[in-house]
């Protein structure tokens, strides 16, 4: 996902167009026929499953939606089309929302599909990092610009960051492979899976699992939609959720359609369905099983608002809304 700085000025000039500009979006992407479009995050990839499948199997269709998908990119940044009402939803982070709504995007989160924030340390099984501790005295190959992140985990854990050797890498598992770092900061659905498809046994620290706390592929709308197109996004979460329901029963099957529905996207058919089972494990939890996908409660967005102070990204618990989750799940988790 791109940075927020890559793309704020877009924001800040679709804002600045005003409250018109974002009714004549909503004008011409909600008929009197439901068209509606979502925005996705990134490129195509099972990370998407849910939607794919909900596309495929016709439950936004059973709501009386015509569902546009619209893949992001390093370039085609989530906000800007929910801003503009081009599309009624988008999938974000909340480490990205909370810059945005700093500079004055109106946005709710409304659903969180990732319980636990994709962000790992993968390592060789050889020579592995298994918890926080483990690297003091390692080099770590990253992005310089997820140097909070790290910052964040050391706080959180106790650990000297200054004891750590940071090495600027790609976006690419050769630096580890190489032996020129010791462990990578990387999503645990891409990397780690890539090394796991080519036989390369490694191994993975979530950094969820030690404190933190960031909403990941979070679902966003306008505060505005949340009353004036209600309806709307009532049914278009209400489908997403029937088809990541769908998903978890059967993932070999979501990174199948995948592939079928995206067959020039350069897709890797066995990466896609480990991918797809990775997933499980940061989609779904206890919670979810309780109360239904993309719960959260007042406790897990107090840990996020406290983890994104700690990133330099302060955010009020008021972004989070589980008004249309409420609304949802009136009658149970499963629909």
């Amino acid at each position: 996902m791109a940075s927020w700085d890559m793309h704020r000025r877009d924001v800040l000039r679709l804002l600045a167009a005003g409250a018109g500009t974002m009714a004549m979006g909503s004008r011409l992407a909600f008929g009197a026929d439901m068209s509606v479009g979502f925005q996705l995050s990134w490129l195509p990839s099972v990370q998407f499953g849910g939607s794919y499948i909900a596309k495929d199997k016709g439950f936004w269709t059973a709501e009386g939606l015509d569902v546009a998908l619209a893949h992001g990119g390093p370039n085609a940044p989530v906000e800007p089309p929910v801003v503009s009402g081009t599309a009624l939803m988008g999938i974000s982070a909340a480490d990205y929302v909370a810059p945005a709504v700093a500079e004055g995007a109106p946005f709710k989160i409304i659903g969180v599909a990732m319980q636990k924030n994709p962000f790992a340390i993968a390592s060789l099984a050889a020579n592995p990092v298994k918890e926080p501790k483990d690297l003091v005295g390692k080099k770590i190959g990253m992005a310089t610009a997820n140097t909070p992140v790290l910052q964040a985990v050391c706080t959180i854990n106790d650990v000297d960051i200054n004891e750590i050797t940071i090495v600027p890498t790609q976006y690419d598992a050769a630096p580890l492979v190489n032996g020129e770092v010791d462990c990578l900061l990387c999503w645990l659905t891409d990397l780690p899976v890539a090394m796991t498809v080519k036989g390369i046994d490694n191994v993975t620290m979530l950094l969820a699992d030690y404190g933190y706390t960031v909403h990941s592929q979070t679902y966003i709308v306008l505060e505005d939609s949340l009353t004036n197109k209600r309806d709307e996004v009532v049914k278009l979460l209400r489908g997403e959720v029937k088809g990541w329901q769908t998903y978890k029963e059967n993932t070999d099957a979501a990174a199948e359609l995948t592939m079928k529905m995206f067959p020039d996207a350069g897709l890797d058919a066995e990466a896609q369905k480990v991918q797809a089972r990775e997933q499980l494990k940061l989609m779904f939890s206890p919670l979810t099983d309780e109360y239904g996908f993309g719960w959260f409660t007042d406790e897990t967005v107090a840990a996020n608002v406290e983890t994104l102070a700690m990133l330099g990204k302060p955010i009020s618990p008021d972004v989070w809304d589980r008004s249309i989750l409420e609304e949802i799940y009136k009658d149970g988790p499963t629909l």
